[in-house]
């Protein structure tokens, strides 16, 4: 028995260890956030990038007034800006509502190349037949609100050299539901925080798959994919070209999120099994190329991917801590202890630094319960189940 014991808090502190870098990898992220700057600094000059959005929808005649609204009322010259709307796929009235609300629409119909990176190639091959000059492409979800800021600010970092940027892609109903709050936490930090941190430590932001700009030449020469992820998949291939993605703070596009986690399962699912996907395709090749180039740009991306999801990290930190309490392991209580503070110190600064309201530190009352959720769902994806293809998210 002594033996088996030995065995066990052997086993356990091996696993409290690798829970350890990665945690010590989130604090050195969040460390480093403190420092980034939180506006980008504008050029004085008038505004000279011409930009083109790019809008994806599938049958979205609800959610496209809206959004379409938002980006008549960026504070940018008009004639320096331009909304394409693909409707992908449409069997209601998407084409004609975005008509009528200033978009130039093309009508896609293609039950074989189903998916929005197939749409946005498509409209990107529509857009080139035109003729017309565009510095840049915005990549926007039809269901996204935009600050009026947000050319301002892509113009000003265009201007500064700087080719592809993530904007900050925020929860638009974050205080809709205690699920919606938790889900508007968890991105606060992934989209956020680890965003500001890199950026001061020399990584890649990475790709969100909404508020995206991109300098023309880019989305010509490099065509998006149509797996289940692939604004990650299009992070790797772009890094690995030697293409940096920067953050802008400041230029934000907020996108609505269901209400409940049942309406989340698919989206989840199908986000998921996407990155066990990009972990085998990239992670190797990553770490490889990382040592070859001396790159930490792309050593960081291949640590951002075997990262877990935050809830399964902070679910296995406290099933370590309670291993540690039934095997009697000191040393395991102590690091579980201090893997769960330091979980709750890098999330409490990703809240602090992005003003999140009271309601959203309320809502980590229900973190538990998120956290059982989420360890469940990526348990399946691990064992196979999940979306193979993608499936539109329920609206609310």
């Amino acid at each position: 028995m002594d033996i088996v014991l030995t065995l066990l808090r052997a086993g356990l502190l091996a696993s409290d260890l690798i829970l350890a870098v990665l945690v010590a990898y989130l604090l050195l992220l969040t460390a480093a956030a403190f420092f980034a700057p939180r506006l980008t600094p504008q050029h004085g000059g008038a505004p000279r990038h011409r930009f083109a959005f790019l809008i994806p929808a599938h049958n979205e005649e609800q959610l496209l007034p809206e959004v379409l609204a938002s980006l008549h009322q960026l504070d940018y010259p008009h004639v320096l800006r331009q909304f394409f709307v693909v409707a992908d796929n449409c069997t209601d009235r998407t084409a004609e509502v975005a008509r009528s609300a200033g978009a130039i629409v093309y009508e896609r119909h293609d039950q074989t190349l189903r998916g929005k990176g197939y749409a946005l190639n498509w409209l990107v091959e529509q857009i080139a037949i035109r003729n017309e000059t565009y510095d840049a492409v915005v990549i926007l979800d039809a269901d996204t609100v935009v600050s009026p800021n947000f050319l301002r600010v892509m113009d000003a970092r265009f201007a500064r050299g700087e080719r592809v940027i993530q904007s900050y892609y925020a929860v638009r109903n974050a205080e809709s539901s205690w699920s919606t709050s938790l889900r508007a936490v968890a991105l606060i930090v992934l989209h956020f925080l680890r965003p500001q941190g890199r950026m001061v430590l020399g990584g890649s932001t990475g790709l969100k798959g909404n508020g995206m700009v991109f300098a023309t030449d880019i989305v010509r020469r490099q065509p998006f994919t149509g797996g289940l992820t692939e604004d990650i998949e299009y992070h790797m291939e772009l890094i690995l070209d030697g293409e940096r993605t920067m953050f802008a703070p400041d230029a934000v596009v907020w996108a609505e999120m269901p209400n409940t986690l049942k309406a989340a399962d698919s989206q989840h699912a199908r986000w998921e099994r996407g990155r066990v996907e990009m972990v085998r395709r990239f992670v190797p090749r990553l770490l490889r190329e990382s040592l070859q180039r001396r790159d930490f740009m792309l050593f960081d991306a291949a640590i951002e991917q075997l990262i877990p999801p935050f809830s399964v990290l902070a679910g296995a930190s406290a099933a370590a801590l309670g291993a540690g309490v039934v095997l009697r392991s000191r040393p395991a209580v102590i690091i579980g202890t201090a893997l769960i503070g330091g979980q709750a110190v890098y999330v409490l600064a990703g809240l602090a630094m992005a003003g999140a309201s009271p309601k959203l530190y309320q809502a980590l009352v229900y973190a538990p319960g998120l956290v059982v959720w989420k360890i469940l769902l990526y348990l399946r994806v691990l064992f196979g189940a999940g979306p193979k293809a993608w499936v539109r998210t329920t609206r609310n």
